[in-house]
C-alpha cells in the first residue's frame, strides 16, 4: 500500500484553478506537502498553480504511481486503460457515481474494478475523501487546505473511515479540540478494492501508528479482520454504522455496503479485544484516551481524588456500572495524606480533599495525595478531578510521568470557567494527560483501556509493538 501514501509521481485528473471546485483542492493539498512530481490533468488548462497542465494522461510524459480522480464517473473505465499505460499503481477516485447511487452506477464500479484487476492497479473508493498523512503532510484530499495546514498535529492515531463528509468531521473536531495528535486518515468511501482490511493491516505495520480507529459500515472479510485485531497489541476503536434495521438500510444508499447482523458482530469484536463505541464523540475520546495511555496493571482498583463529595460519588457509581472496583486504601496510603488533612477527618477511598484543600492549599494536597495513592499497592488506576486554574504545569508533568513510570491509567474530569479552561486543559494533555468534562466519559475510557491491557496481557512484553515515540504496549501484571 506505500504507492498511496508515498507515490513516485502523482496526477491530479480534473484539476482546476476554481477554487469552488473540489480539483482546486486536491491540487493546492499535494502541493503543500509532497515534494515530487505532480501533473495537473485538465483539457482546459496550459498551466496550473505554476505546474505544466495536461490534455490527457497519454500526454504526461515518463510513468507514475498514483492517480487522482475527481472528474464525472463515466470517465473511470477510460481512465483506467490510459493509467494502465503509464504503470500506474492506485487510483483514488474522489467522485461519487458509483454503486452507491443504483443499478447503474453498480455495473460500472464493477467494470471498472474488472478493467483496474486486469491492469493489476489498485483502486481506492470511490465516492471518498481520499488520504492524509500527518508525518509526511501528503494530503491527498479536497478537504479545503485552509482546515487543515494550521492545525495538523502528527501523533500515533490513524483512522480508516468509510464516509467522506465524516472522516473530515472527525478530522476536523479533533484538530479544533487538540490533545491528540494524527498519523493517518483514510477515507474508503465504496471500498470497492482497498477496503478496511488492507489498511487495518498496513496500519498494524505502520511504525508511525499506535491506536487505530474506525468508522465502517461493513466488513468485507470478517474472519481475517478479528485474525488482525487478534494479532496486534494496538488498541483498536469501532464505530459501526448500519447496527439497526434502518441503519443498515440507510448504508446501502451511502456506500452501498450491506451492514450484517450487529449482534454477531460485535460479539466478534469483544472476543477479538476490539472497543465498540456508539457515536463520534465517543470514538474521538476513546481514541485519545489510549494515545496517552499505553499500559495497565490491572491488580488492584480505582482511587479517585475529588473536590466534592458528590462529584466522589457519582464516580464511584459509575466504577460500579462498568465493572471497576474502588481500591482499598493500604494504611500507609491513608497515614500519608492524613499529613495534609485536617485533624478532624479521616482520608478514605474516594479521596475528598476540599477540606484539605482549605487549610493547606491546592498545590500541596493535590500532589501529597496522588503521590500516596499512585503508590499505593493496591491502586491500579486513577481519576482526579481537577479546578482548571490551581495546579502548576510543572506539577502536571510530573503526574503524567509517574503514570508512565508505574504503569496505572490516570484519567482527568475537568471543571472550570473562564478563558484559561481550554489552556489549562491542553497544558494537561500535552504534559500526557487524557482530559474529560463528563464523568461517565473518564470511567467508560478507563474501563475500555483496563479491558484492552487485560486481554493483552498474556503475551511477552519483548513482543508488544513499539512505537517510534519509544512507548511499549503491555499489561504489566
Amino acid at each position: 500500500m506505500d504507492f498511496f501514501f508515498y507515490p513516485d509521481g502523482i496526477t491530479v485528473i480534473g484539476a482546476t484553478d476554481n477554487p469552488l471546485k473540489g480539483g482546486f483542492h486536491i491540487l493546492n493539498n499535494i502541493l503543500i506537502g509532497y515534494k515530487g512530481r505532480v501533473y495537473p490533468v485538465n483539457p482546459k488548462y496550459d498551466s496550473i498553480s505554476g505546474l505544466k497542465c495536461y490534455p490527457d494522461i497519454k500526454s504526461i510524459p515518463g510513468t507514475f504511481d498514483l492517480a487522482i480522480y475527481f472528474i464525472p464517473a463515466r470517465f473511470l473505465p477510460d481512465t483506467i486503460e490510459q493509467c494502465a499505460q503509464k504503470k500506474v499503481k492506485g487510483i483514488i477516485i474522489e467522485s461519487a457515481g458509483f454503486a452507491e447511487v443504483g443499478q447503474e452506477g453498480r455495473k460500472l464500479q464493477e467494470e471498472c474494478l474488472a478493467l483496474a484487476k486486469k491492469y493489476n492497479i489498485r483502486l481506492w473508493g470511490p465516492n471518498c475523501m481520499g488520504l492524509m498523512d500527518s508525518h509526511s503532510r501528503h494530503v491527498f484530499s479536497f478537504m479545503y487546505g485552509d482546515y487543515w495546514k494550521d492545525l495538523m498535529e502528527p501523533g500515533d492515531v490513524s483512522l480508516i473511515v468509510q464516509s467522506g463528509l465524516l472522516s473530515a468531521g472527525f478530522l476536523m473536531m479533533i484538530l479544533q479540540r487538540g490533545g491528540m495528535g494524527i498519523s493517518k486518515v483514510c477515507s474508503i468511501g465504496n471500498k470497492c478494492d482497498v477496503n478496511e482490511i488492507d489498511l487495518l493491516e498496513y496500519l498494524i505495520n505502520d511504525p508511525s501508528t499506535d491506536v487505530i480507529g474506525l468508522y465502517v459500515e461493513s466488513i468485507v472479510d470478517g474472519r481475517k479482520f478479528i485474525d488482525l485485531a487478534r494479532s496486534t497489541h494496538k488498541p483498536i476503536v469501532i464505530l459501526k454504522g448500519g447496527r439497526s434495521a434502518y441503519g443498515a438500510k440507510a448504508a446501502i444508499s451511502h456506500t452501498a455496503s450491506m451492514a450484517g447482523d450487529y449482534a454477531i458482530i460485535s460479539s466478534a469484536f469483544k472476543q477479538a479485544g476490539v472497543t465498540t463505541v456508539f457515536d463520534a464523540n465517543e470514538l474521538t475520546d476513546f481514541l485519545k484516551g489510549f494515545s496517552k495511555i499505553h499500559a495497565s496493571r490491572n491488580d488492584g482498583g480505582t482511587a479517585i481524588i475529588t473536590f466534592s463529595g458528590s462529584g466522589g460519588i457519582i464516580t464511584a457509581d459509575f466504577l460500579n456500572d462498568f465493572g471497576l472496583s474502588l481500591a482499598e486504601l493500604s494504611e500507609n496510603t491513608i497515614n500519608a495524606i492524613k499529613e495534609v488533612f485536617p485533624s478532624w477527618m479521616d482520608p478514605s477511598n474516594p479521596v475528598d480533599i476540599w477540606p484539605a484543600i482549605e487549610q493547606n492549599g491546592f498545590e500541596k494536597v493535590y500532589s501529597k495525595a496522588i503521590d500516596a495513592l499512585l503508590h499505593d499497592q493496591n491502586v491500579d488506576s486513577l481519576i482526579v478531578h481537577i479546578f482548571n486554574y490551581r495546579l502548576e504545569k510543572s506539577y502536571l508533568s510530573e503526574l503524567a510521568s509517574l503514570k508512565d513510570e508505574l504503569g496505572k491509567p490516570v484519567v482527568i474530569w475537568l471543571v472550570g470557567i473562564g478563558k484559561g479552561l481550554g489552556v489549562f486543559r491542553r497544558e494537561l494533555e500535552d504534559s500526557g494527560l487524557p482530559v474529560f468534562t463528563e464523568i461517565g466519559r473518564c470511567v467508560s475510557v478507563l474501563a475500555a483501556i483496563k479491558t484492552h491491557y487485560a486481554k493483552r496481557g498474556s503475551r511477552p512484553l519483548e513482543e508488544a509493538t513499539k512505537s517510534p515515540y519509544g512507548k511499549k504496549y503491555c499489561c504489566l501484571d
